[in-house]
C-alpha cells in the first residue's frame, strides 16, 4: 500500500528544524495538509516556505509549549484554517541533562511540562475533535529509547518519555473504538542540529563528536532524521492500520542486547 496522508490535516510539534521538520517534509510529501508549530519563529517560516514551494499546504503556529495554553491554542489554529484535526505528531522535546543526584525541581517542571503536558494535551484536543466529527484518527508521539532505562545524565528526560510511552498506551486503549490510533517510536541517537549543538558545544566532546559516535554503533553511523520522518507518517497513514497503542524503537542496536 503506498504511503499517503491526501487531504488529512496534521499538527506537527517542534517542525522548526531536526526531527519534526523531517517528519513535516515527509509528511507534506504525502500530501498532508499541515499545521506546523514550534517556539523558533524564523526556522518556522523557513520550513513552511520551503514546503509551500513544493505545493504543500502549510500553516505555522509559534508557539512556547511550556505554556499550559499553547496546546489549545495550536489546536484552535490548526481547526481556523483546516477545519478538522486528522493527525498528530507530538516531535517537540528538550534533552536536557539532569541526572539524579543533580537535578533541580525547575529543570524536572520544564522538562515535564514540554515533554508530557503538551503532548497529552494536545492530543487530547486532537481526540476531542475527532471525537465530535465520528472520524477515525491518527497520533504518533515521538518517544526515546531512554525511556528503557536512560543515560544517567539523563534521569529526568528519560522520565519524562517514560510518562509519555504510558500515556501513549492508555490513549489507544481508551479510544479504539473511537477508530483513533495512537503509537509512539522509541528514537534513538539522532544526529540532528540541536544534537549536535549539544554534543560539540555544551557537552564539549568538539566537531568530531559524531565520527566518534558513528565508530561505536553497529551499523556504523547513526540514525538519520528521515528515517524517523518516514516512520512517522507510516503510522499516520492507513498503511499502519490497525495498529495501534505500539512503541516502536528505531534504533541501531537492539535494546537489552549487550553494550
Amino acid at each position: 500500500m503506498e504511503v499517503r496522508l491526501d487531504g488529512r490535516a496534521v499538527v506537527i510539534t517542534g517542525a522548526a528544524s531536526g526531527i519534526g521538520a523531517a517528519i513535516a517534509a515527509e509528511a507534506a510529501r504525502a500530501g498532508g495538509r499541515l499545521c506546523l508549530t514550534d517556539i523558533d519563529d524564523a526556522g518556522l517560516s523557513g520550513v513552511a516556505a520551503e514546503l509551500s514551494a513544493l505545493g504543500a499546504e502549510i500553516a505555522t503556529v509559534v508557539a512556547d509549549l511550556s505554556d499550559a495554553a499553547a496546546p489549545a491554542r495550536v489546536a484552535a489554529d490548526a481547526r481556523a484554517r483546516f477545519g478538522r484535526i486528522d493527525g498528530l505528531v507530538n516531535a517537540a522535546g528538550l534533552t536536557t541533562r539532569a541526572g539524579l543526584a543533580d537535578a533541580m525541581p525547575e529543570t524536572w517542571d520544564h522538562l515535564f511540562a514540554v515533554n508530557g503536558r503538551a503532548p497529552f494535551f494536545l492530543m487530547q484536543e486532537a481526540v476531542r475533535d475527532m471525537r465530535a466529527r465520528g472520524a477515525a484518527g491518527s497520533i504518533v508521539n515521538i518517544l526515546s529509547v531512554n525511556a528503557h532505562v536512560g543515560l544517567p545524565d539523563l534521569a529526568v528526560y528519560s522520565g519524562s518519555k517514560g510518562a509519555l510511552s504510558t500515556l501513549t498506551k492508555n490513549a489507544a486503549n481508551a479510544h479504539m473504538a473511537d477508530l483513533i490510533r495512537v503509537n509512539g517510536i522509541n528514537l534513538g541517537w539522532v544526529a540532528t542540529e540541536a544534537e549536535h549543538h549539544m554534543q560539540s558545544v555544551v557537552l564539549g566532546k568538539g566537531p568530531d563528536w559524531l565520527a566518534e559516535a558513528a565508530a561505536t554503533r553497529p551499523a556504523g553511523r547513526l540514525v538519520e532524521a528521515g528515517e524517523a520522518g518516514r516512520l512517522a507518517v507510516w503510522l499516520l497513514s492507513d498503511a499502519s492500520r490497525p495498529m495501534t497503542g505500539m512503541a516502536l524503537d528505531l534504533e541501531y542496536w537492539v535494546a537489552g542486547s549487550p553494550p
